[in-house]
């Protein structure tokens, strides 16, 4: 641990236990104040706090202590399962190094001061900025960990209020890719289909997914329904020996990068051997391909003649992968129903987007779309990623519920229903994240804040990023960060606000198949820390107060989220997306509800674009009443009809050389999440793996003279780490993986990635990048 890192939770410590002196309060002293009399345990409906599959909890309280939590039987997708890491979600809750007091850096040091003067502080920064250097000058960095709410109410502000589309999160680096897979074939974000397709298929296809280890309770499922029915076909597609392979018929093991081709080659073998579905075509798809930067239709013929390019022999010498395989794979992928599943395996690509719409291509060609156990799902990292940030339009691009900044009637919808100034959104894109840190550290940001994540650790080319955050320099641009815990990002910031853990404030999470589900407040935050929603609600009030914001835009507008929930359901109205149909009421009482859900008495959508499931397809701008029930249609697509692109199989950005002969992949282990910040809280999950690793295949291992244990250095064009060696046929040769949980220096392997990003979704290549080993 280095030495701001040390000092920072020093400086912490120590004023938490001011606090409890000064007659605040502890868990232990709210425990005895608050528990009731018969210290009976009461059970609260909720949802975990974890990854996107949203797993339905309860949660055992007594008075204000979170005694146990344990999955809910009742929830209608995952059935009472909850992982590891939810199970010990009460130790991370109330662990002893919660952040309990706002905290300023003076003179290199921290030191806490009040909350009036940390909003004060943080307004005057802010509107200063914006009164001298204009709106773009500020900027806004949020989470798929945020609730909807606070996420809505961020973007609101940023964007209808001081008028900057600088407002990104960290979705732009798990899930971008993702929708722009979605919305270049469809026309609209978010998966079509939903978890209950998992018992519906013949077929399951895993492509760049650990989801063993990253989403289990879907993986358990999948087993589950394997054991249901022996005939399921599970395909995996991951240059890695992940969990999940032990599971599959077949696996392709393409070489890093390299997967398109194999996709492609899919694509070739199915039409060739007449498996395609030609009525389903007629109806529904277009075939395009980009020349001179324009999309030009081309027709089936057209696609015909691309994947010619793409033999299995072909794909073979470019991906490795055998061609007897591709053409098993093919084959089975035409035992419908198939339900494809992808993480990040392909999002995290400079050729995220195209990769996605590889995926679709698959879908489309073979009619294995809109029926149950045929869809292509793309699974969420964060438990509010699409909820919370893609369907509120909380990123640089985009505006709640399908809506864009480039669009002058979208904009003027928002600023209609949020009582902005006419014209104060901005028809141009604000800085997508990694641009946004670039300029931070340009210092043409000059104040920014931070909500709910951790980019000193988890950003990609760390080393320009932490000095952007903290390198002490004159006109230093003033950060803020707003969390629950000490972590890289805060030891680094000028202000560091107490964030309220969740359970500890009430919102929605929005998880991989469209469910919206509730998380109510059970307990009190520790010490002093307040939630974000109310952080930011008074920030908005004090910029209006400082004129740097309309009058009344938000200060008397909103005091719960329960107000904010009404007016994103007003949002969402006669979109795509509407929810109208959610009230708080229903969330409160039901496990959740997949949009659309445009009245309260409907039961929520399992199947998009799908006649008689879909009530879009009924009423308003989409309805078509000449469909037959079961029928599809691409309401959002261009002439409604699903685009199947023709990409070009490009392989990495940073492919290997004699200099840097192996490639680099990233990815998580099952017992630790994300940047271990609250993982690491529980002692039973850190021992399970107290230290970072660095897998390596035998093979490379054998040339290298390296043993499992010896300590590895690892270089890229960028940085270094240095970590322990796991030999394990899990990578293949040339391959190796590290995990990215741990924040000590020498582990953290994201000063090692590269930050090149798809040139469409702005999302950085995080899976591959080149690097040299050493035995050290």
């Amino acid at each position: 641990m280095d030495n701001s890192r040390r000092e920072f939770i020093k400086t912490s410590a120590m004023a938490s236990v001011a606090t409890v002196a000064a007659g605040g309060s502890s868990a232990v002293a709210e425990k005895l104040k608050e528990a009731p009399a018969d210290s009976s345990v009461q059970w609260t409906k909720s949802v975990c706090r974890f990854c996107g599959t949203g797993c339905g909890v309860m949660i055992g309280h007594n008075g204000n202590q979170i005694v146990a939590l344990r999955g809910d039987p009742g929830h209608p997708t995952t059935k009472g399962l909850v992982c590891a890491k939810s199970l010990f979600l009460p130790k991370i809750v109330h662990s002893k190094d919660r952040l309990k007091v706002p905290m300023l850096r003076k003179d290199g040091k921290f030191v806490p001061i009040s909350w009036d003067d940390a909003m004060e502080l943080m307004a005057d920064k802010f509107a200063k900025a914006i009164k001298k250097h204009g709106p773009d000058s500020v900027a806004y960095y949020g989470s798929g960990q945020a609730m909807s709410e606070e996420s809505y109410l961020c973007n609101r502000l940023f964007k209808g209020g001081i008028g900057t589309n600088n407002v990104e999160g960290n979705p732009r680096l798990c899930m971008a890719s993702a929708v722009g897979g979605y919305v270049s074939t469809f026309g609209k974000d978010e998966p079509m289909g939903c978890y209950d397709d998992i018992w519906a298929a013949n077929t399951i296809f895993l492509v760049g997914s650990n989801t063993a280890e990253c989403h289990p309770v879907i993986f358990d499922q999948i087993l589950a329904a394997k054991q249901a029915k022996r005939s399921l076909n599970i395909m995996v597609l991951d240059p890695r020996k992940s969990p999940v392979v032990s599971a599959a018929r077949v696996h392709l093991n393409p070489i890093p990068g390299y997967d398109l081709a194999v996709l492609h080659s899919m694509a070739h073998c199915i039409i060739r051997d007449g498996r395609h579905d030609e009525e389903f075509i007629g109806k529904n798809c277009q075939f395009k391909i980009v020349k001179d930067g324009k999309p030009i239709n081309v027709g089936l013929d057209g696609y015909i003649k691309f994947l010619e390019d793409f033999t299995p022999e072909r794909a073979e010498m470019v991906s490795g992968v055998p061609a007897e395989k591709i053409e098993e794979a093919a084959k089975l992928f035409t035992y419908g129903p198939t339900m494809s599943i992808w993480t990040m395996g392909l999002n995290q690509r400079t050729r995220g987007v195209w990769a996605n719409n590889l995926m679709h291509n698959l879908h489309l060609i073979t009619g294995n779309i809109g029926k149950p156990g045929a869809t292509p799902f793309s699974m969420t990292g964060q438990p509010n990623a699409c909820g919370g940030v893609r369907d509120t339009g909380s990123l640089c691009h985009i505006l709640p519920y399908g809506r864009l900044v480039k669009k002058e009637d979208h904009r003027k919808q928002m600023e209609k229903l949020w009582g902005s100034k006419p014209g104060i959104i901005k028809s141009k894109p604000g800085l997508h994240t990694v641009a946004m840190f670039r300029a931070l550290g340009e210092d043409k940001i000059k104040a920014m804040v931070m909500l709910t994540t951790n980019p000193g650790q988890s950003m990609p080319n760390l080393h320009p990023v932490r000095d952007a955050i903290g390198k002490p320099r004159k006109d230093k641009p003033f950060i803020v960060v707003l969390d629950s815990y000490p972590t890289r990002t805060t030891e680094i910031a000028d202000l560091v606000l107490p964030a309220a853990m969740w359970s500890e404030k009430t919102g929605v999470f929005g998880m991989s198949e469209r469910r919206y589900q509730i998380h109510p407040q059970v307990k009190k935050a520790p010490g002093m820390a307040r939630s974000d929603f109310d952080i930011m609600l008074e920030f908005a009030g004090r910029l209006e107060d400082k004129g740097a914001v309309k009058k009344g835009y938000i200060k008397g507008k909103f005091k719960t989220t329960d107000d904010v929930w009404d007016e994103m359901r007003l949002a969402s109205r006669d979109t795509p997306y509407d929810f109208m149909g959610i009230t708080r009421e229903r969330l409160y009482k039901e496990r959740g509800l997949r949009w659309p859900c445009p009245t309260e008495d409907h039961p929520g959508t399992a199947r998009r674009f799908v006649k008689g499931d879909d009530p879009t397809l009924d009423s308003g701008k989409y309805a078509d009443h000449t469909l037959a029930k079961g029928d599809v249609k691409f309401y959002a697509a261009p002439n409604q009809r699903a685009v199947v692109w023709l990409r070009p199989a490009l392989g990495p950005a940073e492919p290997t050389d004699k200099e840097y002969p192996f490639v680099l992949s990233t990815g998580r282990v099952l017992e630790h999440w994300h940047t271990g910040t609250m993982t690491m809280k529980a002692e039973e999950l850190r021992r399970a793996y107290p230290h970072c690793f660095i897998e390596m295949n035998p093979k490379d291992a054998r040339e290298m003279n390296v043993r499992s244990g010896d300590m590895i250095k690892i270089t890229s064009r960028r940085g270094e780490a240095r970590i322990r060696a796991r030999v394990v046929d899990m990578p293949r040769p040339g391959m190796v993986f590290v995990p990215w949980h741990w924040e000590d220096k020498d582990s953290l392997i994201n000063f090692v990635c590269t930050d090149a990003f798809d040139p469409g979704s702005k999302q950085p290549e995080f899976k591959i990048c080149a690097v040299k080993l050493e035995k050290i």
